[in-house]
């Protein structure tokens, strides 16, 4: 599968060429600009404005070591989506041995990927530090939308100043995260959008789950919804008609 200028694999959503997508996100600015303070930008953190591949690299590196895999100089890259039997095998490891490994490299994971420890080794996606800037810069609010649960807030704010995102603050940047890590992120989602309604005019919203930016759609039919073509939890949802894809946030 060939990768994209964003680093992702080829996606299965067609997005915008590099020009019309530099022409969208110069739009969402415009809007800011008019609006300011009374503008909100939403974004989504996984697979939107953050690479999860180097948490997800790592944590196959460390059960490795312990299962006594060669998996030494598996990489970010080996990781093609969340299905982490592509990622063993792109590692390297034998048909059977993948097998073998993916179950209990599963229960490894679901016991470390949603903390802070590691979620600080995460990256920006291309472009997604400056964009967020420049939001802020044109006087509108941003709020950072994520299924992520409250216990990962430290390690989220240290990935957003290791990476260069505007870290929360008290007037114009926020992070809404969910109370629990139990609580499905599609029903989080659902009533963080009543929640952002109450608080100003959501201009813009960024997701890479589909069903998450429909349901920005529907709730906020007015805005510019934007769609990343990164990866996502492999459910076979489409789109709604007329929401672009981008794979990343640069501009020229």
């Amino acid at each position: 599968m060939a990768s994209s200028s964003s680093g992702y694999p080829d996606s299965a959503f067609t997005a915008l060429s590099p020009e019309d997508a530099e022409q969208l996100l110069a739009r969402v600015l415009e809007r800011a600009g008019e609006l300011g303070r009374e503008a909100i930008v939403a974004f989504d953190l996984d697979s939107t404005l953050l690479d999860n591949r180097p948490r997800q690299a790592q944590l196959l590196r460390e059960y490795g070591a312990g299962a006594g895999l060669a998996l030494a100089q598996h990489t970010a890259e080996h990781w093609m989506g969340w299905d982490a039997r592509i990622a063993m095998a792109n590692a390297g490891l034998a048909p059977e041995l993948v097998e073998a490994h993916v179950g209990p490299f599963r229960a490894f994971w679901r016991e470390r990927f949603f903390t802070s420890e590691y979620c600080v080794l995460d990256r920006a996606i291309a472009g997604a530090a400056d964009f967020v800037a420049e939001v802020l810069a044109r006087g509108a609010r941003v709020h950072y939308v994520t299924g992520r649960h409250e216990e990962m807030r430290a390690g989220t704010v240290a990935c957003f100043e290791q990476t260069g995102l505007a870290v929360p603050d008290a007037a114009r940047v926020d992070l809404l995260m969910k109370p629990t890590l139990d609580e499905h992120d599609d029903a989080y989602k659902l009533r963080t959008y009543a929640t952002l309604a109450a608080r100003g005019t959501v201009i813009a919203a960024f997701d890479n789950e589909p069903a998450h930016i429909n349901g920005y759609l529907a709730a906020f039919p007015d805005a510019l919804i934007v769609h990343l073509a990164t990866d996502h939890s492999m459910r076979d949802i489409p789109l709604s008609a007329g929401i672009p894809s981008i794979r990343d946030f640069t501009r020229r």
